[in-house]
């Protein structure tokens, strides 16, 4: 299967350090891989309402629900950009992966035999120097490949805060360049052994 890249844009601010590692990053990408790149400003999604017990799911088919719906489940490769917000995900962010809630439900979708085998990644710029603060955003990530049985590509951190800091992370820029290219194992909750 060739690779489709969808890159979900969550943060609050247009061009921001995390966007533009993530854009570092996708650089490298070889000639030829199709990249899509969603803003989630852009594309808002109403509050997600759980309905797993109470309603028959209907697959979205206008708005920003069915786009993303309809990258996601061609992406091969999902990449999450979110700049570390309360030492998590973008609430942009966590919007769209609650909807993952909702997708898994959606009739004719197949979403968990879908994204099973694809790969997640993370792209994020934090405040701090002790990359440690953004453990909650990789687990929240690992952790939701691993419920779909995904691999996951790990997290590519850089530091900022002003506008444009992260383009003095060279760190960061220097480990944009393999991002990528790593063979991403497959993503396991926390408490699984070997």
């Amino acid at each position: 299967m060739t690779r489709r890249f969808l890159f979900v844009l969550g943060s609050s601010r247009r061009d921001g350090n995390t966007e533009l590692l993530a854009r570092r990053a996708a650089e490298q990408l070889p000639e030829g891989v199709e990249q899509q790149w969603i803003d989630l400003a852009a594309h808002p999604l109403p509050d997600f309402e759980d309905l797993r017990h109470d309603s028959d799911h209907v697959r979205p088919t206008e708005g920003s629900a069915a786009l993303l719906l309809d990258a996601t489940l061609a992406a091969t490769d999902v990449v999450i950009v979110s700049p570390l917000y309360w030492y998590s995900v973008s609430a942009h962010v966590k919007r769209y992966l609650d909807y993952w809630s909702g997708w898994l439900r959606t009739p004719g979708a197949d979403f968990r035999a879908t994204m099973a085998g694809r790969t997640l990644w993370g792209v994020t710029a934090l405040a701090h120097q002790e990359r440690e603060v953004a453990d909650p955003l990789v687990g929240t990530l690992n952790n939701s490949a691993a419920y779909l049985g995904m691999r996951f590509g790990g997290v590519l951190l850089g530091n900022g805060s002003k506008p444009g800091d992260v383009l003095n992370d060279t760190e960061a820029l220097a480990r944009a360049k393999t991002f990528f290219a790593q063979e991403a194992p497959l993503a396991r909750f926390p408490y699984e052994t070997d």
